[in-house]
């Protein structure tokens, strides 16, 4: 069985590399990668940490690209990749319009689709845009639907779809469990890591933060930048952003933030730097689905820059707020939690309502054909939150 995966971001990669290693390991499935080149900069460190070597590469991404102009290139590019490869069937991840554009190919040519982190919702096509309608399209095209959890398999139920709907937990979760034993178990590792991020002094609170969803363009980003200024000003709170490198996000932010007193503007960091600034934050802001279904586990409050999340399981559990983009009420939402840690308060407990670190081999159960025991959330394992 001739299986490719199909992907081409960081939140991809992270969450495909447990399924990668799973196809690897599978007798009798002769696994395929083929990346699509929109974070090639980003995933390249990343690919090479999990061990995957990609067997093409599409190299997409055009100074200016309009969506139309990437996903008419990605369907054209990837139909050439599937004629070449002939597969069984192709694997995508999440809501790009790559992942979109690959399910599409696919469907086009009678191969079956499966999509890891389907059923994810919110209702609303302007929010995530473009991805909530990618993955609608996505979940219409594919056979085998991963759902993350129950919430989600029950959206694709409501809809009716044609394919099989299976909970398997997130994979973000079996990488999140990986990579932290890695880091707990080598120590060279973890002072290495420690010395290229940016050193908070002590006694001071870290405030983590990411944004760089296309919905927050503008105003959003403004918005944003306004309330990191007005919390960069309280005492003891030092802010780090590791700012994405779309020019919609590294124009205005560094405008805006570049030379201010404590924050700290540095380029995107690998996986596993990020998630040691993950473990050593008071609080992460983002707009991030990936961080959504991370922090948690790891005890971290998060605070989403979004009006809507495809995640609700985590606002469920009350480690997940949703604050939008007004600027005082980003401040005072992340004010309200430093000043409960500094009267004595302590963070929210670890929950996982997205995964117990068996994701993928769910997956690859269900792809070969074996039997498949559902995903049920129950109390996590400590991971290292420090």
């Amino acid at each position: 069985m001739k299986i490719l995966s199909v992907f081409g971001t960081r939140p991809e990669a992270i969450k495909m590399a447990p399924v990668l290693r799973a196809l690897a390991a599978e007798p009798g499935v002769d696994s395929r990668v083929c990346v699509t080149g929109q974070h090639r900069q980003m995933i390249a460190p990343l690919l090479d940490f999990f061990g995957v070597a990609p067997d093409a590469d599409l190299g997409l991404m055009r100074p200016g690209q309009s969506l139309n102009g990437l996903v008419s290139g990605a369907l054209w590019a990837l139909d050439e990749v599937l004629e070449a490869l002939r597969p069984d069937r192709v694997l995508v991840h999440g809501d790009t319009s790559t992942a979109m554009a690959a399910a599409l190919a696919a469907f086009h040519r009678r191969i079956p689709v499966g999509h890891v982190e389907a059923g994810l919702r919110t209702y609303d096509s302007g929010h995530p845009f473009p991805e909530e309608m990618n993955r609608r399209i996505v979940d219409l095209a594919s056979d085998l639907m991963f759902a993350p959890t129950a919430r989600s398999a029950a959206n694709l139920a409501a809809e009716a779809l044609e394919g099989r709907v299976l909970v398997t937990g997130n994979t973000v979760i079996d990488t999140l469990h990986w990579a932290t034993a890695r880091l707990d178990a080598d120590h060279a590792l973890r002072a290495k890591v420690d010395a290229g991020l940016p050193r908070i002094s002590p006694g001071h609170r870290l405030v983590l933060v990411t944004g760089h969803r296309r919905e927050n363009f503008g105003d959003g980003m403004a918005n944003i930048c306004a309330a990191l200024l007005g919390l960069s000003r309280m005492d003891r709170t030092q802010i780090v952003y590791p700012v994405h490198l779309n020019p919609n996000v590294q124009g205005p932010v560094t405008e805006a933030l570049a030379g201010q007193p404590n924050i700290h503007l540095i380029p995107p960091q690998d996986y596993v730097a990020f998630l040691r600034l993950m473990q050593r934050a008071d609080v992460i802001l983002t707009d991030s689905g990936g961080v959504q279904e991370e922090a948690p586990a790891l005890g971290k409050p998060v605070l989403v820059m979004r009006d809507t999340t495809e995640r609700p399981e985590a606002l469920a559990s009350g480690a997940v707020s949703l604050v939008g983009t007004d600027a005082e009420r980003i401040l005072s939402a992340t004010l309200g939690h430093l000043e409960r840690l500094d009267l004595g308060g302590r963070g929210p407990a670890p929950v996982s309502p997205y995964g117990d670190g068996r994701a993928a081999a769910r997956i690859v159960d269900a792809v070969v054909g074996r039997e498949v025991i559902p995903f049920a959330p129950s109390a996590p394992p400590t991971l290292r939150a420090a």
